[in-house]
């Protein structure tokens, strides 16, 4: 019996990882670190891609292709790509590209609390986040060249959507900084005593 299961970002990479081939957790997760997409798929927790394994074979989208043990390593448990695991990957695949989902990311949230704090420190925050930014676009653009050499461009083109997300991110904040120091974007804090009221 299967169990339906909500599709994730890391639910569609581990199955798009099995697509190419059976494999183990530890082959997974080597495979997300090695290919870049730790940097578009939050695997912070091994447990997390444990439970989305177990997840998905109870959903019948991956079955145990065999159970082996070798001298040197633990029991492993290779996962395979379901017939159903197949369709599933696709219609998700499908729907992620073409239909935008109201994500509620932390900037954002962030910055629809800026009255809290003055100006002078929002923007000293700010020009952190932006030399930040500044420094993984140089660490993006080494990774594309390097990437544009030994694989296809298909292989790269979430690389080059952090890329493009990111240099705008980082145009608006230095528009954003740039406002703050002249002036034309201003505010005064909100103060809330101790008793709330």
């Amino acid at each position: 019996m299967t169990t339906p299961v909500r599709d994730s970002p890391l639910a569609l990479t581990v199955l798009a990882l099995l697509h190419q081939q059976p494999l183990h957790p530890y082959g997974i997760q080597r495979l997300l670190k090695q290919w870049g997409k730790d940097k578009v798929v939050n695997v912070g927790q091994r447990a997390s891609l444990y439970r989305t394994i177990e997840r998905l074979c109870q959903a019948g989208l991956i079955t145990v292709q065999e159970t082996g043990r070798d001298q040197a390593y633990p029991e492993r448990t290779v996962y395979a790509l379901s017939d159903a695991g197949r369709r599933v990957a696709r219609e998700w695949l499908d729907e992620m590209l073409a239909v935008p989902r109201q994500e509620f990311p932390r900037f954002p949230a962030a910055l629809s609390n800026l009255m809290m704090a003055a100006p002078e420190e929002v923007a000293a925050a700010l020009r952190r986040r932006a030399d930040t930014l500044t420094r993984t676009l140089t660490e993006l653009d080494a990774e594309l060249a390097e990437q544009t050499d030994a694989f296809p461009r298909v292989t790269a083109l979430e690389t080059e959507y952090l890329r493009a997300v990111t240099e705008a991110e980082e145009r608006w904040i230095r528009t954003i900084l740039n406002d703050i120091q002249t002036g034309n974007l201003t505010w005064t804090p909100v103060t809330v005593s101790p008793s709330g009221v």
